[in-house]
C-alpha cells in the first residue's frame, strides 16, 4: 500500500514551521500512543506512521530531501536502507528526540538534550539546581501570617562575565571536535553510536580564556538575603516556591527555584486539626458539679467566656465558632473546641475530707454513670454464679 503524504499524516501544510510541526505531532501522539490504545493494531500502525513522518519533517535536511524527491528520498539506498521502515540507521537517536519532544516538558527537561542535535547549544547553558530551606514557625505566626527574612548561600551569576564564563572582551568559541553539536558520532556496522563530546563535555562551545572570578563557570557562591511572604493559615509541611531564587545556571542558563519547607512548632495550649483548634481545659470538681463560667485563651491572644452547665463531665466539648485557624487563601475560619477535664481535688485538709464523707452519706442519684456501671457489673458477675 502506498505511503501517505507526511504532511497529510501530521495534518499540516507544506509551509508549516518547526513550531507547527511539533504542536501537531504532540496532539496526535497523545491520541494515538499505544499505552492509551492497548490492543488496537490499527491505531498502533498510525502511531508508527506519525513517528516516521515527524522524524523526517522535523529534520531540515531530511525535509528538504522529502520535499524534492518524496518518499523515494528514503528508498533504494537514498535514505540509508529499508530495514527500518524508511527510518534508516539513525532511527534510535531520532526516536529519542521524538519522545523528548513529546514528554520533555512534563519531565522538567525543557528539551535540554536537544542542544546536541540540529545546530548545537548556543553557549553550553544549563539550568541551575533547585534549593531547599527549612523554616520553623510557631502556631501564632501560622495564624497571622508573616514576612520573614532568610539568608541563603547559593550560586549566583558572575557579575564580571555576566554568566558567560569567558573573560571580559572574549567569548566562547564553537567546539572544533563536534562542530557545536555537543556530541560526536561513530559508525559501527549498521549502528550509529552517539556520545558526549569529550572536548566540550556536551556544551558545544569551549572557553579558551576563562573568567578569573568564576573560573569559567559563569557563577560564584554568595549568601543572599531574601524576603518570604508566609500567608495566614499555613500548615506543617507547607511548601512555598520562590521562582528563580535557586542556584544560578551554568554559563548564563536559567536559575533554579528555592523551596521553603515550613514546620509549625507545638503550642502550649492548642492542638490543631486542619483549620480547627482543640484546647483541653481543666475544671474544678465543684465548678463542674454546680456549673458556672470559665475564661479560656484564643489563638489571637484574646479571651473567650464559656458557660459550663451543672453536672459537666470529663470529655464534654464546647464549640466556639470561627475561633480556629484561617483556611489558607480564603476568608473562612475554623472552629475552636474546648475539651473539659474535671479535676479531682488533691491535698485535702481534714475538714475537707469530713465534708466529702458527709456528702457521700447523703448522696443519692448524684453519680448515675458510676451507679449504672456497677449495677451492670454486679449482674455480669451474678451470671457467672460468683
Amino acid at each position: 500500500m502506498a505511503k501517505r503524504d507526511y504532511y497529510e499524516v501530521l495534518g499540516v501544510g507544506r509551509s508549516a514551521d518547526e513550531k507547527d510541526l511539533k504542536a501537531a505531532y504532540r496532539k496526535l501522539a497523545k491520541q494515538l500512543h499505544p499505552d492509551a490504545n492497548q490492543g488496537d493494531a490499527q491505531t498502533e500502525a498510525k502511531f508508527k506512521e506519525l513517528n516516521e513522518a515527524y522524524d523526517v519533517l522535523k529534520d531540515p535536511q531530511k525535509r528538504a530531501a522529502y520535499d524534492r524527491f518524496g518518499h523515494q528520498a528514503f528508498e533504494n539506498g537514498m535514505g540509508g536502507g529499508r530495514g527500518g521502515a524508511g527510518f534508516g540507521p539513525d532511527f534510535n537517536s531520532s526516536m529519542s528526540d521524538i519522545f523528548e519532544d513529546l514528554f520533555g516538558d512534563f519531565m522538567g527537561g525543557g528539551g535540554g538534550g536537544r542542544g546536541r542535535r540540529g545546530g548545537g547549544r548556543s553557549n553550553g547553558a544549563t539550568r541551575g539546581a533547585d534549593l531547599r530551606y527549612n523554616m520553623e514557625i510557631n502556631l501564632t505566626e501560622a495564624f497571622t501570617g508573616k514576612t520573614a527574612q532568610v539568608r541563603v548561600p547559593s550560586s549566583v551569576i558572575c557579575e564580571t562575565c555576566n554568566g558567560s564564563g569567558a573573560k571580559p572582551g572574549t567569548s566562547p568559541k564553537t567546539c572544533s571536535t563536534c562542530g557545536g553539536h555537543g556530541a560526536v558520532r561513530s559508525q559501527s556496522g549498521f549502528f550509529t553510536v552517539e556520545r558526549t563530546c569529550p572536548s566540550c563535555q556536551g556544551r558545544g562551545q569551549v572557553i579558551s580564556d576563562p573568567c578569573s572570578p568564576c573560573s569559567g563557570q559563569g557563577r560564584v557562591t554568595k549568601e543572599r538575603t531574601l524576603s518570604v511572604n508566609i500567608p495566614a493559615g499555613v500548615e506543617d509541611g507547607t511548601r512555598i516556591r520562590l521562582a528563580s531564587e535557586g542556584e544560578a545556571g551554568m554559563r548564563g542558563g536559567p536559575s533554579g527555584d528555592l523551596y521553603i519547607f515550613l514546620s509549625v512548632k507545638p503550642h502550649e495550649f492548642f492542638q490543631r486539626d486542619g483549620a480547627d483548634l482543640f484546647c483541653k481545659v481543666p475544671v474544678s470538681m465543684t465548678a463542674a458539679a454546680m456549673g458556672g463560667e470559665i475564661e479560656v485563651p484564643t489563638i489571637d491572644g484574646k479571651k473567650a467566656r464559656v458557660s459550663v452547665p451543672e453536672g459537666t463531665q470529663t470529655g464534654k466539648q464546647f464549640r466556639l465558632k470561627s475561633k480556629g485557624m484561617p483556611v489558607l487563601r480564603s476568608s473562612q475560619m475554623g472552629d475552636m473546641y474546648i475539651q473539659v477535664a474535671v479535676e479531682t481535688p488533691v491535698n485535702l485538709s481534714r475538714r475537707q475530707k469530713e465534708l466529702l464523707r458527709d456528702f457521700e452519706k447523703e448522696a443519692k442519684n448524684n453519680s448515675p454513670e458510676s451507679e449504672g456501671f456497677f449495677a451492670k457489673a454486679k449482674a455480669f458477675w451474678d451470671g457467672f454464679g460468683s
